[in-house]
Order: C-alpha cells, then sequence, then structure tokens
C-alpha cells in the first residue's frame, strides 16, 4: 500500500490531478488507515493510468467516468472509436502543419494544377496582372478556407469566363479599374453584369461574386478602397442584385 504522493509519482501525475479525479468520482477514494493516511494498492495505480491515458488522449472527464462502468465489450468498442478520433486528429494537425510550413515559405497554399494553368490564360485573353493577381489570392483562400466547396466554385466561373460573352464582361469589369468613379460606362457595366448574373443563376443571385466566404469579401474590399471605380461598380451591382 502507498500514499498519494508516491502514487503520484510512479503513474506521472500530479497530487493536485488525483484529487481532482476523486472529486469527479472517476477514482474511488480510499479510507484512511489507523494513522491518519490514505493508502492506495495496485488496482488504484491501474485505474488511474487509465484515467491518465484517456486524460491525454483528449477524452472529457465525464467520458472517463461513464467509461468506468462500462462493460468490457463497450470499453473496447470506446477505446477502438477514440483511436479512430485520434487518427483524424492526427491527419488535421499533419495537414496544419502542413501550412504553417508553406506558410513559412511564403506560399500560403498549393493551388491545384487546373487552377495555375486557368490564371495563365486569364493573362493570355487579355487580363490585366493586377486582376490574374487578385484571382490568384483569391483562390488561395477559397482553397485552404473552403476546401469542401472550392472545387466546385472554381468550376463555376471557369464555365462562365469560356463563355465569350460573359468572358467580356469580367475584362470590362478589369479594365474600369482606372476609370472616374462618376464615369457613365461603371453604371452602364453594373446593370450589365447585374442582368447576366440573374440570366445565368436565377433567384441564388451571387454564388460567384462572394465566393461563399467572407474572406474573398475581404479582399475585394480592399481592392475596392484602391480603386473609386470598382468601390462603385461592386456597390450598383449589390444593389442591383438586393444583396
Amino acid at each position: 500500500m502507498i500514499t498519494i504522493g508516491q502514487l503520484a509519482k510512479y503513474v506521472g501525475v500530479s497530487i493536485k490531478t488525483i484529487r481532482v479525479y476523486h472529486d469527479k468520482g472517476l477514482l474511488p477514494e480510499p479510507d484512511r488507515d489507523a494513522s491518519g493516511y490514505r493508502r492506495y494498492g495496485a488496482h488504484d495505480a491501474i485505474d488511474l493510468i487509465k484515467i491518465r491515458t484517456l486524460a491525454e488522449a483528449g477524452v472529457p472527464l465525464a467520458r472517463i467516468r461513464e467509461l468506468r462502468s462500462a462493460t468490457d465489450q463497450e470499453f473496447q468498442q470506446a477505446l477502438r472509436e477514440i483511436d479512430d478520433e485520434l487518427t483524424a486528429r492526427i491527419h488535421r494537425l499533419r495537414a496544419t502543419q502542413g501550412h504553417l510550413r508553406r506558410l513559412a515559405a511564403g506560399n500560403l497554399a498549393p493551388l491545384p494544377a487546373e487552377v495555375g494553368a486557368h490564371l495563365e490564360r486569364l493573362g493570355r485573353w487579355g487580363f490585366t496582372p493586377r486582376w490574374v493577381d487578385l484571382q490568384r489570392d483569391l483562390w488561395i483562400l477559397v482553397f485552404a478556407t473552403q476546401s469542401d466547396r472550392a472545387f466546385a466554385l472554381f468550376h463555376d466561373q471557369a464555365e462562365t469566363l469560356s463563355d465569350p460573352a460573359l468572358r467580356q464582361l469580367y475584362l470590362d469589369y478589369d479594365h474600369a479599374y482606372d476609370l472616374d468613379a462618376d464615369d457613365p460606362r461603371i453604371d452602364d457595366l453594373a446593370r450589365r453584369i447585374a442582368v447576366a448574373t440573374r440570366e445565368r443563376y436565377g433567384s441564388d443571385a451571387l454564388p460567384g461574386l462572394d465566393a461563399a466566404s467572407d474572406i474573398p469579401a475581404l479582399i475585394q474590399g480592399s481592392v475596392n478602397a484602391s480603386s473609386p471605380a470598382w468601390q462603385r461598380l461592386d456597390t450598383l451591382i449589390r444593389a442591383q442584385l438586393g444583396v
């Protein structure tokens, strides 16, 4: 029989942690002996090792308390589920580590090859380097934050730009950057873009302009701040589409 201090040392936890486990009902607190000390046995050490292992795996204390009364079959099933959760967490952490390393190298996220090819086509179609850089930033952030929808959004835009008439609207938007904010061509362009958007998406309005994320809107806002013409164009389009 050993004291609480010895138990803590053997298992590798603090005395305070053991007392917390007592208070939470995870580890029964033994009675005091004739000398006034609480004495722990081998089974207490084994139980404490199980508790510590589950807690380190991220299992909530309430869940650990439930598992104390589980049958052996239920306990084994719970361990398999916890193992699966740990495996998934490891995959997510490795992906995050990859993002951090790419960020440290100056590359937030690698773009799929088809997106890179699309960006190269933009230059050949007459889009300015400023527009191509904007699109690259948008797709980097969309693929980093909306990975489950990124390809659908990208393919939608790629399909839009494959239509010469719609592509011309994007080109006109790009080249409106240096126009005076009160230029009447901005009003006409906003109207044409709103009409084309309704024809393509119906009542769904703007799936292609907001990219289902606040981040593209953030980039758009910063770009608008550098071009009064783009800022007014963006405002007019949203007003006409009711967004």
